[in-house]
């Protein structure tokens, strides 16, 4: 089955900087929209960033808008999220995720987060 393997989590000073990874296998990576989302506990998942099958168009959630950027480097099969100018609010479980249709909705794969701590 398809799998999504996300890294690069971990702690970090507000603002500073982390790079996420997600490597995916079994799927024709470059017929897929990837996106990031996030979640806190308690609380709904949330869309963060998007990217289209080549990478020539993306999409942010105002809340990360010019501090994140997610690209793709489709012949390794991996999404990445730069995430600069980092802040406590950011503090969540972040997943990647693969689907046919975008840029917000309609994912159907998903991997299994990475934790990112941001500390004031």
């Amino acid at each position: 089955q398809v799998q999504l393997v996300e890294s690069g989590g971990g702690l970090v000073q507000a603002g500073g900087s982390l790079r996420l990874s997600c490597a995916a296998s079994r799927l024709t990576f470059s017929s897929y929209f990837m996106g990031w989302f996030r979640q806190t506990p308690g609380k709904e998942r949330e869309f963060v960033a998007a990217i289209s099958r080549y990478g020539g168009s993306t999409y942010y959630a105002d809340s990360v808008k010019g501090r994140f950027t997610i690209s793709r480097d489709n012949a390794k099969n991996t999404v990445y999220l730069q995430m600069n100018s980092l802040e406590p609010e950011d503090t969540a479980v972040y997943y990647c995720a693969a689907g046919l249709k975008g840029p917000t909705s309609g994912y159907y794969y998903w991997g299994q987060g990475t934790q990112v701590t941001v500390s004031s």
